[in-house]
């Protein structure tokens, strides 16, 4: 037994020693113990980017994935928010392009000329994300680089240097931002429906051949931030050879220092789930603490642009940043999807909703950047707080304004929610407050100090048992500082 003893002590101290050398074996005891660069946690807001020959046709449902067209199409099934019979893609696709016309033929029409990938980057530095990922392949297999891999397994063109566009998309997108301070991600696809190799006879050689060859590839080509995976399906991580590329990543790559990887690389053996981050997608279910998380979604339905959706299927912009403020007053982030259409342009009601974020931020940035949670989240009013969003499959973006400003008869509401840096706390308010502000279960110091972002003044306040009691002045408006949710900054307060 004290043999026993001794020999797990030194394989711990020999793991510890070769982390902090940034030398990783490929076991999922060494790997986990690699930190997340701090970076991420602290970022907060993100833009996805979902791009590709799907864009061309710019059509789906209501309430389904418009970037999935390949696959509704070729299988006449639909997975979404409605009803469907399941042949809508098809019937959409032989009255518009006829019975001959083949998903791949997109690719030739996918001529991106409207694309300016510096426009973008101005765009989203103006919406005060930190981090934008980029699907540089979806699952329908078509790469936005000159991947080789890709038009060769195929053996048609298949990436946009050799048809569509004849650019390097990523290369472009990756220069644009390398100018900005925002971190550049990559999307990358682990299953692809059109390769003759996914499948389960031949997955090993694709994944050999073709999967690990592209990660590598866009690694070494564009030294990417964040590389985000998607749609390993029931495969493990023994066939993914997860641990393997998780070794090349944290310990040999160019990238080996700064990458942060999520978490769904493989259907995990062990039952656990392993990558820097944990990921969430349209959902409110509650994530674990051990390390951070992040909740994707569109502005609509879908992440790639639907020409189909309407102004009702978009989130408002308030129900967006309240959506941003619930996430990181749990201490996740919010990677907000945007779709550019097939002529590289991102819908106007897209880029108005982003400048809308960057406004609120300007002002109230300070509450979410390199915020932590606090001890309490939010704080409820009376009622019941079960409201559900009705939705079959997906939260929608303005269900939050039902937990807030606009709930049913007999629920509550959150009446703040909080976050927390150095030695003050943040009230972010969904509803500006008329005359007082009651905030519950929290008490005041004598060093205590309450401000209004983006006002110059001072507050008054005082305790009452257990809770603050706060005046609101009477504010004209041209002097209120934002609009759709207002932060009190509380200083030295428990």
């Amino acid at each position: 037994m004290k043999k026993k003893s001794l020999l797990f002590i030194v394989l711990l101290i020999f793991i510890k020693i070769n982390a902090q050398n940034n030398i990783y074996q490929p076991t999922w005891e060494s790997l986990d113990t690699r930190p997340t660069p701090a970076w991420f946690k602290n970022a907060k807001f993100g833009i996805f980017i979902h791009w590709g020959i799907y864009s061309v046709p710019m059509w789906s449902p209501k309430g389904t994935y418009e970037e999935w067209y390949k696959y509704w199409l070729d299988n006449k099934k639909l997975m979404g928010n409605g009803e469907f019979t399941g042949t809508e893609i098809y019937d959409y696709h032989t009255k518009m392009y006829g019975e001959d016309f083949n998903y791949a033929d997109f690719a030739a029409k996918f001529k991106a000329h409207d694309y300016d990938a510096n426009a973008w980057a101005k765009l989203f530095e103006k919406s005060g994300a930190k981090y934008v990922v980029l699907t540089t392949k979806h699952h329908d297999g078509y790469a936005l680089w000159p991947s080789m891999e890709a038009s060769r397994d195929y053996g048609r063109p298949w990436n946009s240097m050799e048809i569509g566009p004849k650019r390097d998309l990523v290369g472009e997108y990756t220069t644009a931002l390398r100018k900005t301070d925002i971190k550049v991600g990559f999307y990358i696809s682990c299953r692809e429906w059109g390769s003759p190799l996914y499948c389960p006879e031949l997955l090993n050689i694709y994944v050999s051949r073709h999967f690990i060859p592209q990660v590598k590839d866009l690694v070494n080509r564009y030294e990417p931030d964040i590389l985000w995976s998607d749609g390993p399906d029931n495969y493990s991580d023994s066939i993914w050879q997860t641990k393997k590329l998780f070794q090349w990543l944290y310990s040999e790559s160019p990238v080996k220092n700064k990458i942060v990887l999520n978490d769904r690389w493989a259907k995990f053996t062990d039952g656990k789930k392993h990558g820097d981050y944990y990921t969430r997608e349209y959902s409110n279910r509650n994530m674990p603490e051990d390390k951070p998380w992040e909740e994707c979604r569109g502005m609509g339905f879908s992440f790639s642009y639907n020409q189909n959706e309407d102004i009702e299927d978009y989130s408002s912009p308030q129900g967006l940043i309240l959506t941003l403020v619930n996430i990181v007053s749990k201490g996740g982030n919010l990677l907000l999807g945007i779709g550019p259409n097939g002529n590289g342009k991102i819908p106007p009601i897209m880029q108005e909703r982003l400048l809308q974020m960057g406004e609120w931020l300007k002002v109230n940035g300070e509450a979410i950047y390199d915020t932590y949670k606090w001890k309490q989240s939010e704080q409820w009013s009376e009622g019941d707080r079960n409201w559900k969003d009705k939705g079959k499959h997906y939260v929608g973006g303005n269900s939050i304004l039902k937990q807030t400003v606009d709930p049913d008869p007999g629920f509550a509401v959150k009446e703040a929610f909080f976050t927390a840096k150095n030695n003050a706390v943040y009230a972010i308010l969904p509803k500006f407050p008329e005359n007082q502000v009651i905030l519950k279960d929290i008490r005041t110091s004598s060093k205590t100090k309450i401000t209004l972002l983006g006002y110059d003044k001072t507050l008054k306040w005082k305790q009452n048992g257990n809770n603050i009691v706060i005046e609101i002045p009477t504010i004209p408006y041209s002097k209120v500082p934002c609009q759709y949710a207002w932060t009190l900054k509380l200083e030295y307060v428990e």
